[in-house]
């Protein structure tokens, strides 16, 4: 447990720190939340044909109210965050792999309901989308994050020597030292 949460820490500040060059900037996080704008406005125009995309803004070419996609929005941080739990886990290098597409999947898709939702949001109150921006959807995509790594964990195959539920230490020691 503590070689996971020690390498879990590691992990987040050198991936956090990575984020922050100039580099990383340019050449993911950019083209990521330009992305991220991408497919929001191109969900939106199958009901709603007013809406564009140009770089990480989404805008409603009916009434002018936009979204700028800003760091801490664009789905990266959270990101990180599974990315460092799912590979600080002992795990097959296979589970981890499967874990990290499918986590980045659920991840990022609530993340573009996040934006399209804000989007209109912000059109109807904009108090409404200030409290939701701030607090409801932080804590919407953190839980997510937990959730998406708590039923990865789940799926990942016992240890030799462990059936059942877990209920004592691995291979029955528990029955052997009672007898």
């Amino acid at each position: 447990m503590i070689r996971f949460f020690v390498l879990f820490l590691v992990l987040q500040a050198v991936l956090f720190g990575a984020e922050l060059t100039p580099w990383a900037q340019r050449f993911f996080v950019e083209p990521w939340t330009n992305q991220l704008a991408s497919i929001s406005a191109g969900l939106v125009t199958l009901a709603d044909p007013n809406v564009t995309a140009v770089g990480k803004v989404l805008r409603s070419t009916q009434n002018g109210f936009a979204v700028s996609i800003e760091a801490g929005c664009n789905g990266v941080e959270a990101t990180i965050v599974l990315l460092a739990a799912v590979l600080a886990f002992p795990a097959p290098w296979k589970n981890k792999l499967f874990g990290l597409l499918a986590g980045v999947v659920a991840v990022q898709g609530l993340n573009v309901v996040r934006v399209i939702s804000l989007f209109y949001l912000g059109q109807w109150d904009i108090r409404v989308f200030e409290w939701a921006h701030l607090y409801v959807w932080q804590a919407l995509i953190m839980l997510d994050v937990l959730v998406v790594w708590l039923v990865w964990v789940r799926t990942l195959p016992q240890p030799p020597g462990r059936r059942g539920g877990g209920d004592g230490p691995p291979g029955g020691a528990a029955a052997a030292a009672a007898t």
